[in-house]
């Protein structure tokens, strides 16, 4: 069942947290007009806010994150995916332990026995730690794979955690754990979606 262009909207600002329009498309794969249209509309029901400026964006207002709750669990109990998720999420969280493990390998790494900043200059290194997030998305993305045939939103998360990676490999090195868009932002941003869907506050 498709999430509604609303609720994807709504949601992924509860998701996502205060941001502009660009990225929060990125985050829903709905083009910058439909994301826009839809901000709009939300807006005018009081459940989205604007602050204006350059340094402006998009947030939820407290009627948005209550309407964005009720929503998303009449979704689950509509699609029948509840105990899914719960044990979605429970998986994730086994693995949720290695993914901080290995952006602190990204970002330090032993040196003549000492733990220093990663420079980068070892690219025997970074590539051993990109090929342990490789293979630690793959065991996520099977995780999570049933939840996304029941909940396509979810499928969202592929596409993005796969996409850092790949410009990480092509050398942008910000990608695994700095940028808004990097590995890491989309794991945390995932974990998140997860306990917002089932209703769990951290």
């Amino acid at each position: 069942m498709t999430t509604p262009h609303d609720l994807l909207v709504l949601h992924g600002l509860r998701v996502v947290g205060f941001c502009g329009i660009e990225r929060l498309a990125e985050a829903t794969g709905l083009n910058h007009d439909d994301v826009e249209s839809e901000l709009i509309d939300l807006a005018v029901a009081g459940l989205v806010t604007r602050t204006p400026g350059p340094f402006g964006g998009w947030g939820p207002t407290e009627a948005g994150r209550i309407s964005d709750a009720e929503r998303v669990g009449a979704e689950l109990d509509r699609t029948g995916a509840r105990d899914l998720a719960v044990r979605t999420h429970e998986a994730f969280e086994e693995l949720n332990p290695e993914a901080l493990d290995l952006c602190g390998a990204w970002q330090l790494r032993p040196l003549d026995g000492v733990v220093t900043a990663n420079d980068h200059t070892d690219p025997a290194y970074d590539a051993r730690v990109l090929a342990a997030f490789a293979d630690l998305e793959r065991r996520r993305d099977g995780v999570c794979a049933d939840l996304a045939l029941a909940l396509p939103r979810f499928g969202r998360y592929r596409v993005r955690l796969a996409g850092a990676l790949e410009r990480a490999h092509a050398g942008e090195l910000d990608q695994v754990a700095d940028a808004t868009d990097s590995f890491h932002t989309v794991w945390s941003q995932l974990h998140e979606d997860l306990l917002a869907t089932l209703g769990i506050t951290r």
